[in-house]
Order: C-alpha cells, then sequence, then structure tokens
C-alpha cells in the first residue's frame, strides 16, 4: 500500500470507469479502504458486497464533510459527472452536478487537507477552433457544449487550488473510453462501446455517428493504467495538473466495424447520425499526449486489434453463457 494514500473515496462510482476504478483501487489497497459512492443508479452486487458504499449528492458540500470524517478519508477519485449528450439535454443539471461538484471537492481537500485528489477532464475540452489533427496539450479551449465548458472551467479551477492552496491535485483529458463491464452513460463515444455489444448479440447495429467519425478513444484497462500512473508520479515532475492528454487510439465508426467484421463477417452496420454527431464534429479526430509521455511516463498497451480481440472475446463467452447483459 502506498505510504500516502490510505483511505480513499471514489465519486460516481457505479458509471462507466468508476465502477472498475473502484474494483481496482480495492485490490491494489484493500476493500475496506476503498469507499464507493454513487447518486441514484443502483450499484452492482460486486459493488455493494465488496466494500463500503454510500449514496451521495456531489453538489452538497456537506456530504462530503459528513463522509471524510467517517471513513477518515485522505485521497479521493472524482469521477462522478454528467456527460456530454446528456448534457445536452439538461444544462443546467450538468453546470449544477459538474462545476458544483468540483468546487465541493477541491474546497474539501483544502479544509481536510486531503494528500491528494483526481478530477479528470475530457476531449470535450476542446471545441472547433482546436486543431483536430495531432491536438496539442495546450492549445485552444472553447468547447461547444455544456459538458465541455464545465471540464475546462474544473481544469482552470483545478490549476488554481494547485497554486493558491497548495492542493495535489491530477487529472488527464480522457479519450471516449471502451469497456465490457458497466454500459457509458450519455457520452458521444458511446457508440464505440455499444457496436460490440450488438455484434455479439444481433449481428447488426445502427450507428449514430457518421460512418467517417473519427475520434481518439482508449480502452478501459489503460484508462485505469493512465489514471494509477498519474496518481503516483513524483509531483515535483508535473508541470502540468488536471489537463493532460491522453489517448492510444483514433479510429473511425467505418473502422471500428471493420475490425469487428474480420471476426463476425455477417456484421452489419447502419449510420444514422442525430444531434451526436455535431458534438462528434467539433472534437479533434487524433491528439498529442507527450506531455504525460514525458512527464509521468504514460504509455498505452492496447491498440485497436488487440482491444477488438478482447472485447469481443469477454462478450462472446459472456453470450453463450446467457450473461450478456445489454
Amino acid at each position: 500500500m502506498s505510504a500516502e494514500m490510505k483511505r480513499i473515496m471514489v465519486t460516481g462510482a457505479v458509471g462507466q470507469i468508476g465502477s472498475e476504478l473502484t474494483m481496482a483501487l480495492r485490490e491494489k489497497y484493500g476493500n475496506d479502504n476503498v469507499l464507493a459512492t454513487g447518486h441514484k443508479t443502483q450499484p452492482s452486487k460486486t459493488l455493494l458486497e465488496s466494500g463500503p458504499f454510500e449514496f451521495i449528492n456531489v453538489s452538497k458540500r456537506e456530504t462530503f464533510d459528513d463522509l471524510i470524517k467517517k471513513y477518515r478519508i485522505d485521497t479521493i477519485y472524482h469521477m462522478s459527472a454528467i456527460l456530454s449528450a446528456a448534457g445536452e439535454k439538461n444544462p443546467k443539471l450538468c453546470w449544477d452536478v459538474n462545476m458544483n461538484g468540483t468546487s465541493n471537492i477541491l474546497d474539501a481537500a483544502v479544509d481536510h487537507k486531503l494528500v491528494r485528489v483526481f478530477i479528470p477532464s475530457s476531449i470535450a475540452a476542446f471545441g472547433p477552433e482546436t486543431p483536430r489533427l495531432n491536438t496539442p496539450n495546450d492549445t485552444i479551449l472553447k468547447p461547444k457544449t455544456m459538458y465541455g465548458v464545465t471540464k475546462v472551467a474544473g481544469e482552470l479551477l483545478c490549476d488554481y487550488y494547485v497554486k493558491r492552496f497548495n492542493v495535489d491535485v491530477r487529472g488527464c483529458r480522457y479519450p471516449g473510453i471502451i469497456s465490457y463491464e458497466t454500459l457509458p452513460g450519455g457520452g458521444t463515444t458511446d457508440y464505440a462501446v455499444a457496436i460490440f455489444f450488438e455484434a455479439v448479440k444481433t449481428k447488426s447495429y445502427t450507428c449514430f455517428l457518421r460512418e467517417d467519425s473519427r475520434l481518439p478513444m482508449m480502452y478501459m484497462p489503460d484508462c485505469l493504467k493512465a489514471t494509477f500512473d498519474l496518481m503516483e508520479a513524483d509531483f515535483s515532475k508535473l508541470k502540468h495538473h488536471s489537463d493532460f492528454n491522453v489517448t492510444a487510439m483514433s479510429f473511425s465508426a467505418g473502422e471500428l466495424a471493420a475490425e469487428i467484421k474480420k471476426h463476425i463477417p455477417e456484421f452489419r452496420v447502419a449510420y444514422e447520425p442525430d444531434f451526436r454527431q455535431a458534438i462528434a464534429d467539433s472534437w479533434p479526430q487524433s491528439i498529442d499526449d507527450t506531455a504525460a509521455r514525458e512527464e509521468w511516463g504514460w504509455k498505452p498497451d492496447y491498440d485497436l486489434t488487440r482491444m477488438t480481440e478482447d472485447m469481443l472475446g469477454v462478450l462472446q463467452k459472456r453470450f453463450e453463457a446467457g450473461t450478456l447483459n445489454y
């Protein structure tokens, strides 16, 4: 166990990343040392039975004060957020949850002298004025979604708390995250998860983005690796804090479909773009993560080929066993 991080809270622990991050943290630090929290969604049996769980509202500051004291928390992974597509349907809620939640976490970090905080950002922080190819780490940030606005504001707020209050807060700009354990919750890159489930289950999928829509992506094992590596990095070597570009691969919807067809030749995809297409068109096609590689040694393990093989292998076994929940 790390000599620094001993008692951990995860917000958004029922979400796509949070659910797997919580289990990985419990394996690393011990089940009783990792508090999982969520808002309304019922946690899985595995999450609920493996360690402590509490329902919270991240926009209420007093919730954090109570739980930090009750569980003697010294580290927080703040994964709770309203994502891009869901945020456009309810922008006020998106602002309330994302910004007030972040502000409450940072204030709690100051008041309770927390050891370390992780607050992720996203490629949604970029906008149509941002260079779309090999997007630099330090570039124009003018997003056109409320989710993106909250991520840019969150990055700036985190940097302020580092400089003003000496809070050790870290985070990276996640690309689209692909996983098979928990379904995503309202993001523009959700198609890249759903397409795998439908390929195995029905051999057909209707994609809400154009065939040529290319976006940066990452497989969940690499997402967890990036999170752990950044949190364990030497703080003195970090020039950035909560705005690290990280990526593993970039592909279009059509390229992903073609890769799946190598394993399931009968798989068919139709393309019917909806409102999420405009969001995808405002995001980078590929990003430059040199800062993460130089400052804390980031290096992904999965490319499109290896990820596709692993995803389909797991989902096919579950489908045959009758345990594919989608």
